[in-house]
């Protein structure tokens, strides 16, 4: 069973509707540079309210100290935390206290033997981008990941969609798929008619 992370999550509403639809994870992004960027104040009331059984996953970038992340996100009651800038190894190592989802860009030149590096409990792949740590929008080549599994559980991103997640599914049998924009009114803003298109979508393509 694939799981779904609906990531970009700014209020409550939205992680409630995420949460009845299906979903098993959902991600706040703690990156200042972010539209999407959410409050401390602000996560700690959402993930109060989070049913039981799903996960409340932060994302961050090129957090200066790995333990004082670690110590903010056991203090307001995240998961995991996903690391999505040039977080080395050893960085990853020395979070211990949650979960550890790295993410790394792909494109033609990336190798699926890199993942073998990472001591974490997921990698997540997306499309690199030059300027931006993630977010995009866009997909890669999902061929240019064949092989991943072998190196761990894997999560795929970068410009999923209702009408493309069922074939990348059906293509690289990730362990999870991440959306966000795929989902949204707007940067921050689900929809839920998108959200519920997506999660059922995702279900096909594991009947399947």
């Amino acid at each position: 069973m694939t799981r779904v992370k609906i990531c970009g999550i700014t209020d409550a509403d939205d992680a409630r509707d995420a949460a009845l639809l299906g979903a098993d994870a959902v991600g706040l992004n703690f990156c200042e540079q972010s539209p999407r960027v959410i409050e401390p104040e602000d996560a700690l009331r959402l993930i109060d309210a989070l049913p039981p059984f799903v996960s409340a996953v932060g994302v961050f970038v090129n957090y200066p100290d790995p333990q004082s992340l670690e110590d903010f996100a056991v203090s307001i009651g995240l998961d995991a935390v996903q690391l999505h800038g040039d977080e080395s190894p050893d960085y990853c190592s020395m979070i211990s206290r949650v979960k550890v989802i790295k993410a790394l860009g792909v494109d033609d030149t990336f190798r699926v033997e890199r993942l073998r590096q990472y001591p974490v409990s997921g990698i997540l792949l997306d499309t690199y981008s030059k300027d931006r740590y993630g977010g995009t929008g866009r997909a890669f080549r999902w061929e240019q990941a064949a092989g991943a599994n072998a190196f761990g559980r894997i999560i795929l991103a970068g410009g999923l969609r209702p009408e493309n997640v069922g074939q990348a599914i059906a293509e690289l049998h990730p362990f999870a798929v991440d959306v966000s924009s795929g989902v949204e009114l707007r940067p921050g803003k689900k929809d839920y008619e998108l959200m519920r298109l997506f999660i059922e979508a995702v279900q096909r393509a594991d009947a399947e």
